[in-house]
């Protein structure tokens, strides 16, 4: 790997400084017009693995360890592979049900609970679940949020997910959807939405903030943000693991028709 990028550095570096004269050589005489731009790409993939210089492998070892003896920690186990999907997916059913289950700890009662697909960025297979593993899923800066919504603005939340096709909505929440993305109908806890009823919602500051389309949260009002390191949603979510295995449980989610495309 070293030897190949060394010669592609020192090509491309060749390359760069000939060009530089050329330019400053012009720039001397007349003015000139760039009339086009050439770009390539080099892939870089395993193919550079094949030959590594003992002395990178010597280099990385230690700082492999020390990763490894961070990340390979099993906080729980799973019952089957999860992935999140739209409209309705295993990973973002549990991890939006996760939020409601957290909502204890903060001291509050979420209606229901909102998680981005988005910010969702990995899937967890069949098995143990280590400390990596969740980061994999949560490797963002993100904390549980919870805020207020008048019940005009939450139809107006589920008209927003109903047009991008589907975010992760907890057990609570029931929405039909036309296949044009259209809100055909919302519940909340088998309820339809009350237009002037206040809905705690329980979700992650980003979308708190009105990001991912979902520009109704801007309205949203009381906002509970805890800033600690351990309110970030991938410590949530390893607590709630560990939470899990401490009961002797392991963790599954289900497609529940959460979301309905018609």
């Amino acid at each position: 790997m070293g030897k190949i990028k060394n010669r592609t550095l020192r090509h491309w570096t060749g390359e760069m400084a000939i060009a530089a004269l050329s330019v400053s050589v012009m720039g001397c005489s007349q003015q000139r017009t760039v009339t086009s731009v050439e770009r390539n790409r080099i892939l870089i993939d395993c193919s550079f693995d094949k030959d590594i210089p003992e002395e990178a492998n010597d280099f990385i070892a230690p700082y492999k360890l020390a990763v490894d003896s961070l990340m390979s920690p099993v906080v729980g186990q799973t019952a089957r592979y999860m992935t999140a999907q739209a409209p309705e997916g295993l990973l973002s059913n549990l991890l939006t049900d996760i939020l409601v289950w957290a909502g204890d700890k903060y001291g509050e009662t979420p209606d229901f609970a909102i998680y981005n697909m988005g910010g969702i960025r990995a899937a967890l297979a069949k098995g143990d679940v280590t400390i990596g593993n969740i980061l994999d899923v949560a490797p963002f800066e993100n904390r549980i949020c919870f805020v207020s919504m008048k019940g005009n603005k939450v139809t107006e939340l589920f008209t927003q997910i109903a047009a991008k096709g589907g975010e992760g909505v907890s057990h609570e929440v029931k929405l039909r959807v036309s296949k044009d993305g259209k809100l055909i109908s919302a519940l909340v806890d088998g309820k339809a939405i009350d237009p002037e009823r206040t809905y705690r919602i329980a979700t992650i500051d980003y979308v708190a903030q009105g990001n991912d389309k979902m520009v109704a949260f801007k309205y949203a009002t009381d906002v509970n943000s805890p800033n600690g390191s351990k309110d970030n949603v991938r410590e949530v979510i390893m607590e709630y693991f560990r939470n899990m295995t401490a009961q002797g449980k392991v963790v599954d989610s289900n497609i529940e028709g959460r979301i309905i495309i018609e």
